[in-house]
This record gives structure tokens, C-alpha cells and sequence, in this order.
């Protein structure tokens, strides 16, 4: 990480009047702690803002706010930097980065079986105690993930094909507004705030706490498959003919990962190429052996599925943990023909070069495919599966070479891509309209002009006010 020295200019001037805010957690360019505050998740991005505040406390995110408008500053709220790519390239010369990490309380209620977390609440900060009183949330794929951000954006979890978006299952949501309120949208108040949130994003203020529905989950049949690569083509032909008509109560997806030979992996798996079918299936064993029985067929060499836990599933899909300099790209397919199951395998299936760590195909359709009733901005995903390819970019080289095989993967599968984003794995800019239907899109941006009619608030997929500088956006 390259250490940031500091310079006197107007925005740096400006920025000095937040210095002293949030009990010393503001955090200036020169300053000590500023290198280690400004570190998003992913550590390939180099994010410099004007200045990183950590408030512990509701009045301290309203100070900030406040000063910040005060000071012609914008304001990024973040909790974990996971997706701070289309951030970083909006320019954060005159932004406040606020991180809520430091706001990480949880509290369940099994009895209403509704959790609220604070706005820099983790996954596995709430997988947990909802798993004591056998309660499940329709959590992601990694346990170090904010809730924050992955709930505003939408949220596919191992329950998604039966329970839909984890957007949709908010029933609440705290934050503090453009003009220093903090305000409950739920609902009942301030209903059109609370539509545009789930799904619209974090353009909208800096989320405090959230509540959300719990399911009386204690455990599924759930697990991995494990081929070597060298049997890719069968294996994902089969899951690409299965997967839109499987039961509503599965969700999988399908990887071929490049495993490094480090002494974290199994030894049998170490620094080899292999296949995995990973997911989860509600309901008795029967029916999640019946569901999967054409996928086990195939004989993998590894077949973890059983009955786990609910809350072991967070940690299912492996995701890296901490910190992680990584590059990707993501797309939106309307189905997996034959034509694109060969195109996938041509960059990634047996005899590759390709230096992804990880290509991903996620299944979609079941209730993620309806539209959800009561629910937000984003009440559906209009795919059969998303698409997600992975690479480290622990040297300037590696993330060259990853990004640049990254989007040979998505430029291969484009012709049965569908022209829409799921902005919660699109870790570069692309325009954010794609992810909503043209009604939503305007009603998303009214409400972003009401609430925020300066334009304080800096998503990482930014929704647009009406008017900006003059000019109808479109």
C-alpha cells in the first residue's frame, strides 16, 4: 500500500473541519491512520478520499454528515469496501468515506423472528445468534460481508430460489439523511424512502441499523460436489440442462476453480483445477437427495451433501476472508444453451491458461424470478443465472492479466447475456440503470432527488437525481 503524504489545497482546507469529529476517528490524507482507515476489502483498489471518519454512534454519523454538507464534501457511506470499485471510479477527491465497521451491534427477537443489526454489522456477526433460537437469515455467500450493503443491493443467499432477495425480507431500515436526520423507513414511515432502499442502493443516506425477517431454518441438506476440471464439459452441461427446473427449494451454482498450491487448501484439492457444485436444498433428506440425484450421478470425486447447521452455510461457498486484492467482472445471462456452455468452457474448461481464480455461474429463477409482492425497487432478477469471474491481483501484473481474463469470460458468454445488472456483483462502473425497470429507474431517481437534493450521498452505484447540474438526466 502506498503511503499518501499531504498537500494544502481547497479541499484539503475544507476537509480540516472535520479533523476532531467521531472522538478522534477522522481520519485526514498525512495522517497516521489514514492509510489503514481508506483500505476497502478489496485491497487491489486504491481508495483516497478527502478524509475516512469511523463514528461509533448515531450522533457521531450525524456530525459527520452534517460538517461534510457544511464543508461542499460528499459523503460515502461504507461498512466493509467488498464492492468500492465503481466508487473509486467516480473520483473520491472531494468525498468523506464514512465507515460504519465500528457499528456492529445485533439483536434477535425469535419471537417476532426479526434481527436488527447495526449499519456495520458483518453476516457472521448475525448468522450466529440467529442459529441459537434455530432461526436462519437469508444471509450471502461470505460470513466478512456487510449486511448493510448487501441487503440495499439485493442479496442472493442459499434460500433464494425459495425465499427470493434478502432485499426484499427487510422490514426496517435507520439512517441519517442529507440533511443530519436520522429517520426509521418502514413500511408505514416513510414508505417511498423505504422502497427505494431495498434494491435502490446507498445513495440515499448512511444506514444506521437495518431489521429483517428470520426463517425457521435450523438446518439444510446442503454441500459440495467435486470434480477434477478435466470432466468440466459433461458436468456443466448436465447443471445447465437441470438447474431452470429444479426445485424452487435448491439454489447452487457452478465454479471451476484454479487452486493455488498454499498450505490453506486440502491437500487433496492443492494447486489443482477442479469442478464444484456447491448449494443448499430445504427440506428432508430425501427430497435434497432427489433434488441433486442428476448432478450425483455423475460420480464426483468428493460429495460433501448432507444435513449441516443453517448457520455453517455461510462459510459453504469458501469465499476469502479478510482483505483481498482481487479483480472481476460479472454478467447477466437469459439462459445456457448448448453455444454457451462451449464458449464458458472455452476460456476456462480443460486446458486453460486462463488466470482466474474462479469461474462462477450462479442459478437463478425460482422466486428470485417473481416478482415479490410488497417488495422494493427491486422486487425480481431477471435472469436464469449470473455469471462472476474472480482473480487475485496481488502484483500490478497479476491484476492486468485477471481483469483482462475476467472480461474475455463475460465478452465470450455476451450473446446470451440480457442486458441487465446485478449491481451487487458488478465491482466495476457500469450504468446502474440496467439493474431496475424503466418505471422503477425514475421513481428511484425522484426519490433520490427528494431525499438528497444536493447530491451529498455517494453510492457505489450511483442513482442519479432528476436534475444534476443543470440538466435533466435521463
Amino acid at each position: 500500500m502506498t503511503s499518501t503524504t499531504s498537500t494544502t489545497t481547497p479541499t484539503s482546507l475544507r476537509a480540516e473541519s472535520l479533523r476532531g469529529l467521531c472522538d478522534g476517528g477522522v481520519h485526514l490524507p498525512g495522517d497516521p491512520g489514514y492509510d489503514a482507515a481508506r483500505l476497502p476489502w478489496n485491497a487491489a483498489l486504491d481508495q483516497r478520499p478527502a478524509a475516512v471518519a469511523q463514528p461509533r454512534t448515531v450522533a457521531q454519523v450525524q456530525q459527520v454528515v452534517r460538517a461534510a454538507a457544511a464543508a461542499d464534501l460528499g459523503v460515502a457511506p461504507q461498512s466493509t469496501g467488498h464492492n468500492a470499485g465503481p466508487l473509486v471510479a467516480q473520483g473520491l477527491d472531494d468525498v468523506v468515506v464514512l465507515r460504519t465497521s465500528a457499528m456492529t451491534g445485533v439483536t434477535i427477537d425469535p419471537v417476532r423472528r426479526i434481527a436488527r443489526v447495526e449499519g456495520g454489522a458483518l453476516w457472521m456477526h448475525a448468522t450466529e445468534p440467529a442459529g441459537d433460537h434455530g432461526l436462519a437469515a437469508l444471509h450471502g455467500s461470505s460470513p466478512d460481508v456487510g449486511i448493510a450493503g448487501y441487503s440495499l443491493g439485493g442479496g442472493i443467499g442459499w434460500y433464494a430460489r425459495r425465499l427470493g432477495l434478502a432485499t426484499n425480507s427487510l422490514t426496517a431500515v435507520e439512517l441519517v439523511t442529507a440533511d443530519g436526520e436520522h429517520l426509521r423507513a418502514d413500511s408505514h414511515r416513510n414508505a417511498e424512502l423505504f422502497w427505494a432502499l431495498r434494491g435502490g442502493g446507498g445513495s440515499f443516506g448512511v444506514v444506521t441499523a437495518l431489521e429483517f425477517r428470520l426463517y425457521p431454518i435450523e438446518s439444510a441438506y446442503a454441500g459440495m460436489l467435486i470434480w477434477d476440471r478435466e470432466v468440466a464439459e459433461p458436468v456443466l452441461r448436465r447443471w445447465a440442462q437441470w438447474a431452470p427446473g429444479a426445485p424452487d427449494d435448491v439454489t447452487t451454482s457452478f465454479r471451476i476453480l484454479n487452486l493455488p498450491p498454499v498450505p490453506d487448501i486440502p491437500e487433496m484439492l492443492r494447486g489443482r483445477s477442479v469442478v464444484v457444485i456447491d448449494g443448499a436444498v430445504l427440506g428432508s433428506d430425501e427430497a435434497g437427495a432427489a433434488a441433486i440425484a442428476d448432478l450425483r450421478a455423475l460420480s464426483p470425486e468428493i460429495d460433501t451433501f448432507g444435513r449441516v447447521p443453517a448457520r455453517s452455510l455461510v462459510r459453504l461457498h469458501m469465499d476469502p476472508e479478510g482483505p483481498t486484492p482481487v479483480v472481476s467482472d460479472s454478467d447477466m445471462l437469459g439462459g445456457l444453451p448448448d453455444e454457451a456452455v462451449d464458449a464458458f468452457l472455452s476460456e476456462v474448461g480443460p486446458g486453460s491458461t486462463s488466470s482466474l481464480l474462479m469461474a462462477e455461474l450462479r442459478q437463478l429463477g425460482g422466486a428470485l424470478g417473481r416478482e415479490h409482492e410488497g417488495g422494493g425497487a427491486l422486487k425480481k432478477l431477471d435472469a436464469e443465472f449470473v455469471t462472476f469471474a474472480g482473480a487475485m491481483a496481488l502484483t500490478p501484473e497479476m491484476a492486468a492479466q485477471g481483469e483482462h481474463d475476467a472480461h474475455r469470460l463475460t465478452k465470450v458468454l455476451s450473446p446470451w447475456a440480457n442486458g441487465r445488472s446485478y449491481l451487487n456483483f458488478a465491482e466495476n462502473a457500469v450504468d446502474p440503470r440496467t439493474a431496475y425497470d424503466e418505471r422503477a429507474w425514475l421513481q428511484l431517481k425522484g426519490i433520490r432527488s427528494a431525499v438528497d437534493p444536493h447530491g451529498l450521498f455517494v453510492g457505489n452505484h450511483r442513482i442519479p437525481r432528476l436534475v444534476e447540474h443543470g440538466r435533466v438526466t435521463d
